[in-house]
């Protein structure tokens, strides 16, 4: 699950530097337009750069539609993700009985742990008193 919880926070990254790749490309390359009769356009002086490449409207609009599609391709391909996701199609009743069976399952290895240190301790006190047996003679 970690792999595919990776991989959706990696495409939901995408899909916000697509987000900021559209609003750029909009800011970036609209026409000019006034929207009241009193707006000015600024004139640019020689050594500044151009805040706006205006491009042809036909351009600019088959540039909105590939960045839209992307956008589109990039969201289905995070529904996919989150529908693959494990728990979306089992009941809360399923999902209830699963974390019933892991509780079991981890208390027998919790179980098995406890004894393994029991078997551990035991014989570290033999190997102890064979140490100690030895030193002596």
């Amino acid at each position: 699950m970690g792999d595919k919880l990776t991989q959706l926070q990696e495409s939901m990254d995408q899909l916000l530097t697509q987000f900021i790749a559209a609003l750029y490309y909009n800011e970036r390359h609209h026409d000019l337009q006034k929207f009241q009769p009193t707006d000015k356009i600024p004139d640019l002086k020689p050594d500044q750069p151009p805040e706006v490449e205006t491009v042809d409207p036909e351009t600019f609009k088959a540039g909105q539609l590939e960045l839209a599609r992307d956008l589109i391709t990039k969201e289905q391909q995070i529904e996919y993700l989150i529908s693959t996701l494990p728990g979306l199609d089992n009941s809360e009743r399923d999902q209830l009985q699963m974390i019933r069976e892991l509780e079991e399952e981890l208390s027998a290895a919790e179980q098995q742990r406890q004894e393994a240190l029991k078997e551990r301790d035991e014989v570290l006190k033999r190997l102890d008193g064979l140490v100690r047996l030895i030193r002596r003679h």
